[in-house]
């Protein structure tokens, strides 16, 4: 006697479901990390979207209720109100030399400092050291009295060397660097290059200097946004109208009987394109010396 069965279809198999679900997993994460990605990004870039559209507006427009979301036709008399205002391209101009003097020297004299700690030993080096870190914490205005009266001293007050020789060093490059150093410059290479009878400055500069390039860029950038907006110190030591930095001339465009606000927000916004630049042209050579480590 035949029995007749009903053909079966084999059930799927436990690995053929995980692996259906691996293949499912990434595309919906890669989705969810891509949507997190553009809203951080719209997050960040829609300050810098407001200052424009404040700068290309009035200052009534600034008060309205609703606020107004789209760009004016008013940037260019609004800039050209800046320049009637204060000397911006003399501001611009005194900010940018003490801006690269200060970045040129901290890579200079950091780099070299922390090449010195991370792979020479010699006496008193962790004291040294701990010296540096404790320079680090101490806030920056227990250093503006004594800082001010040896400007004086020196009769540099009123002139840009004030801002940039004080600033020629700085305990969080010597930190950063020698961390980086420590994590990127293998002793191997150091002993080579001493086999190879290198000195001290070209084993920084043949060994050190390319290996550690990410690192320097970062302090770099870090460096730059630093002296292009600091503040205090200059309003402190500057008191020569034709040495102003571009933030102490902007505060100028604030008095206490008008304040036009779009004319202060086209300002601002000279001022940060500068910044934007430096930031594009350093973040893309800092991006890429990280991805040639990671390709190597």
């Amino acid at each position: 006697m035949t029995v007749l069965t009903r053909p079966t279809t084999a059930a799927p198999s436990s690995r053929t479901t995980v692996t259906r679900r691996r293949r499912r997993g990434p595309g919906a994460s890669r989705v969810v990390l891509y949507t997190l990605l553009t809203v951080g990004a719209v997050v960040s870039i829609f300050p810098l979207y407001w200052l424009f559209v404040m700068a290309s507006n009035t200052t009534s427009d600034i008060y309205k209720s609703p606020p107004v979301f789209v760009p004016g036709p008013w940037l260019f008399q609004n800039i050209g109100e800046v320049f009637d205002k204060i000397d911006f391209g003399g501001a611009l101009l005194n900010t940018v030399i003490v801006s690269v003097s200060v970045t040129a020297l901290v890579l200079f004299f950091d780099s070299l400092a922390a090449f010195t700690f991370a792979k020479f030993d010699f006496p008193l080096r962790k004291t040294l050291f701990t010296i540096v870190l404790v320079t680090f914490m101490l806030p920056m205005q227990l250093s503006i009295i004594p800082q001010f009266i040896t400007m004086t001293n020196l009769g540099w007050v009123g002139h840009l060397q004030a801002l940039i020789v004080p600033a020629a060093a700085n305990a969080f490059g010597i930190f950063w660097l020698r961390q980086y150093i420590l994590s990127s410059v293998p002793d191997e290479l150091m002993d080579a290059a001493v086999i190879d009878g290198a000195g001290f400055f070209r084993q920084w500069w043949t060994v050190c200097i390319p290996l550690i390039r990410p690192g320097l860029g970062f302090l770099g950038i870090f460096t730059f946004i630093g002296s292009w907006n600091d503040y205090l110190w200059p309003l402190i030591v500057l008191n020569d109208p034709n040495h102003l930095t571009l933030q102490v001339a902007m505060a100028q465009l604030n008095t206490t009987f008008a304040n036009n606000y779009s004319m202060v927000m086209a300002g601002a916004l000279l001022s940060v394109l500068p910044l934007l630049v430096v930031f594009l042209i350093g973040a893309r050579q800092f991006i890429g010396d990280i991805a040639k480590g990671a390709i190597k």
